[in-house]
């Protein structure tokens, strides 16, 4: 078996057996997650998946040893430990975002700085920490995290791979393996749900493994952007909209794109075969554009933009029609 097919083998077969011992074991309930103002579920249903995920995350990364910088894994490590404590026992919010913003400024200040300035400092922490809160906020549907995690780092490992970087495209390809074997139990009807366990330590990875892509000349700086934004642009433009509206950003509620189209009668498998479709478009933009000059590029992401919009504007108006018939 070829090296780089190693590390997703054994993250997906770890993965799975965890993931399923754990969605039946009695220690799941000790971290239920039941239904909030948030959710689209209706009886409390384990968030222990994040666990079998990352501990099939955690042997492709011992397995495809890669050359990544120590504060990365010790980021990722605090904040698997952080977001499992917050799952069972329930954390302050400030806590849960000092935790965010101090991993988030460490590998800024320990990778990033050391190459660059302070403006890419900065913007590199606020990048990583929103990134981080992204993955939570769209944690909300069956098969939707796994599904971004799934197809968003095969496009990593993709492109690492075509770029010559074997080390990263096996732990990016591992990544994807190891939330492919997640969701197996996450997709509709969902028989477990990854918690913040699994859903904040993504984040992190999704934007670490990002820039790290970049710094190591794999892809341009807009190549991790695209390729997660299915999630950026759904959780971005939904905290501007509560934002204007001046709402509490803070609470929870049911505002998201993806949430709206369960609401509206798409369910939970129609509402993840259309974000599938959409994320999977965005990878395939976002592979093409690497090969192609600058102005094709532009072009390619000009495109993706104008899916956004005409998307948005077709659900704002299926939403107020919506609004407009169970209110009269």
């Amino acid at each position: 078996m070829p090296y780089v097919l190693w590390p997703p083998a054994a993250a997906f077969a770890l993965s799975v057996t965890i993931t399923w011992w754990l969605s039946l074991s009695r220690l799941s309930r000790f971290a239920l997650d039941h239904p909030n103002q948030r959710s689209l579920h209706e009886s409390p249903v384990p968030r222990t998946g994040g666990v079998g995920l990352h501990a099939g995350v955690a042997c492709a990364w011992l397995i495809a040893g890669p050359d990544l910088p120590v504060p990365l894994a010790i980021g990722a490590l605090v904040l698997f430990v952080i977001s499992f404590v917050d799952d069972v026992r329930g954390l302050h919010v400030l806590l849960r975002l000092l935790a965010h913003l101090g991993c988030a400024a460490l590998f800024a200040m320990s990778v990033v700085y050391p190459v660059s300035d302070i403006l890419a400092l900065a913007l590199a922490a606020i990048a990583i920490a929103w990134m981080i809160n992204v993955y939570n906020f769209m944690d909300g549907s069956d098969g939707l995290a796994g599904g971004m995690a799934f197809i968003g780092f095969a496009a990593y490992g993709c492109a690492a791979w075509g770029a010559g970087d074997a080390p990263l495209a096996a732990l990016d390809f591992g990544i994807a393996a190891a939330s492919a074997g997640f969701l197996v139990f996450n997709f509709n009807p969902a028989r477990v749900f990854l918690g913040d366990a699994g859903s904040v330590p993504l984040g992190y990875l999704a934007a670490t493994l990002g820039i790290m892509g970049w710094l190591h000349g794999d892809w341009p700086s807009w190549y991790p952007v695209c390729v997660f934004s299915p999630f950026i642009v759904d959780a971005s433009v939904t905290l501007a909209r509560r934002m204007y509206r001046r709402e509490r950003v803070w609470q929870a509620h049911r505002d998201h794109y993806y949430q709206r189209l369960v609401q509206l009668g798409w369910g939970h498998a129609g509402t993840a075969w259309a974000e599938y479709a959409l994320m999977l478009g965005c990878a395939a933009a976002a592979l093409f554009a690497l090969k192609q000059g600058p102005l094709l590029q532009a072009a390619t992401l000009a495109v993706v933009a104008f899916v956004y919009v005409i998307a948005a504007i077709a659900i704002e108006g299926a939403w107020r029609a919506h609004r407009t018939r169970h209110a009269s």
